[in-house]
């Protein structure tokens, strides 16, 4: 799914209504009648609503909610048009004329003060002030509507964003002035701002509402931000061949482990076996063996010539994949191994976890990182590599120059995991779609090497891998999750529920 910015969602209502040939104000009421109907299924007609609309289209959507919700039978009903500037939007001042025709419905058009309504926690308010048309902070009678709105605990719906929120970039925002929504209805593609951390409290719930806009223009329309689904997934996901054997499905080497944190490479290899690689090979310090070939019997084991920790990273045999980095630890002489095999690399690489820590301790090995390399750091990985962010925002952005600059593939870590690719293939962002807080967990960074390298392994490119990947670790979660519950997951239970997942995305 793409994910637009407001100047292109604007050119695609217009070709919307060119294409089918409709105006605008009916537009306007099909996005209207969308947001009545979710009003309808969670409230009672005898809720008091509270309908704040501004002076352009976002306050037009408002009016046209309040008239349909009237005459579904919901007369406990206020509506404040604030025209402070007498410049209403053509469509805003149609649809205030289709409101006021009705004069039982309890309208005050606001073009100077104003005695707030009062608010209580058992009231509804629809704001549609400015939507994301808003160019920048709210200000002045504005700020304290919101602060009002805010404080009054009422249960709140923003129609396309919350007003204050801009759809895209909010850097310098201040969200204590922007209303803070309960829920958010936006219409048929999601925006940009609702990925990022801190925009979430003003956010609420969040329910993309489908309003039949031209699907062609949506299709001709270039993005930098996708949202990664299960039917883009299935499309990349090949089926077994009837006459194969395991080395056709490719050999995936580990560099995983220490004393004390053998479980890393234990997750890491039980992940790239349940992604289907053919052969999987652990190199880990000695004192590992036992455990390894006992909790993973599928997998080799390459000991290392260190008992506790590994200080030897040559790459003896072909592998189509080498993951770097579950449990590995710091030590200076584990440092000097990454730093020689990242010299004479030649394998597609993913590095995460304490190859990341090894790293932001010696930045100069960035340098070395082959074009494609994957990382995936979560927040504090990040941060230790390429400085501290002060947002989600300003961290995505980070991301996106580090990524040209080495030409390498970031999976940054989170709620909404993005994998921002380098400028070739096409520098973009993808969001993923899957995961849920249960994997919040220990280890679960350690399985996601392991399916990243696995798909690796089966010939997919790094950066089909890296979505693949992500999507299945998260979906994983997701199936497991809904037998053992959130809070009771494990990274074992992730790893598990692996296989489980590529055969839903490929079967359903």
């Amino acid at each position: 799914m793409k994910i637009l910015p407001s100047d292109k969602l604007r050119e695609l209502d217009q070709a919307t209504c060119e294409r089918q040939n409709i105006d605008s104000l009916v537009l306007m009421e099909r996005a209207a009648t969308a947001v009545t109907s979710e009003i309808e299924e969670r409230f009672l007609p005898s809720q008091r609503i509270v309908v704040v609309a501004g002076p352009g289209n976002n306050g037009g959507d408002a009016l046209a909610v309040a008239r349909q919700l009237y005459e579904r039978g919901y007369h406990n009903l206020k509506v404040y048009l604030f025209n402070v500037g007498n410049q209403l939007s053509h469509d805003c001042d149609e649809e205030r004329r289709a409101l006021i025709s009705n004069d039982a419905i309890s309208f005050t058009e606001v073009q100077r003060e104003f005695t707030p309504p009062t608010l209580g926690k058992s009231d509804v308010v629809v704001d549609g002030l400015f939507g994301a048309g808003c160019k920048g902070s709210l200000q002045g009678g504005f700020q304290a509507l919101a602060r009002l709105i805010n404080e009054s605990g009422a249960y709140v719906i923003s129609i396309d964003v919350p007003s204050g929120l801009r759809g895209e970039h909010n850097l310098d925002a201040n969200r204590r002035d922007m209303i803070h929504a309960d829920l958010t209805l936006t219409f048929q593609l999601p925006r940009l701002s609702f990925f990022f951390e801190e925009n979430a409290p003003v956010l609420g719930d969040i329910k993309i509402l489908n309003i039949n806009l031209d699907t062609q223009k949506i299709k001709e329309t270039y993005t930098n931000y996708m949202l990664v689904e299960e039917k883009t997934i299935r499309t990349f996901l090949l089926p077994r061949m009837k006459f194969s054997g395991k080395r056709d499905y490719g050999s995936v080497l580990l560099f995983a482990g220490s004393t004390g944190m053998t479980g890393a490479a234990v997750l890491a290899a039980r992940a790239t076996i349940r992604s289907g690689a053919g052969l999987v090979t652990v190199h880990s310090g000695m004192q590992g063996i036992n455990i390894l070939q006992t909790a993973v019997p599928e997998a080799m084991f390459e000991p290392d010539r260190n008992e506790h920790f590994i200080t030897d990273m040559t790459i003896h045999h072909e592998h189509q994949a080498v993951g770097v980095g579950p449990g590995i630890g710091t030590n200076e002489r584990t440092i000097n191994a990454l730093e020689e095999m990242l010299k004479k690399a030649t394998t597609p690489l993913v590095i995460d976890a304490d190859a990341l820590n090894c790293i932001s301790k010696r930045p100069s090995l960035l340098n070395l990182l082959p074009p494609n390399t994957i990382i995936t750091p979560h927040i504090g990985e990040f941060d230790r590599l390429f400085g501290e962010q002060k947002s989600s925002e300003a961290r995505l952005q980070k991301a996106q120059e580090m990524a040209k600059y080495y030409n390498i593939i970031i999976v940054l870590k989170g709620h909404h995991t993005a994998i921002v690719r380098p400028v070739r293939p096409d520098g973009r962002v993808y969001f993923n779609s899957t995961g849920n807080p249960g994997m919040a967990t220990a280890g679960a960074g350690d399985v996601l090497t392991g399916v990243i390298s696995a798909f690796i392994a089966q010939g997919y490119r790094p950066e089909k891998a890296a979505l693949i990947g992500v999507y299945i670790h998260g979906l994983a979660g997701d199936m497991a999750a809904d037998e053992l519950g959130e809070f009771g997951l494990t990274a074992s239970d992730i790893a598990a529920y692996v296989g489980r997942a590529i055969r839903k995305v490929m079967c359903d």
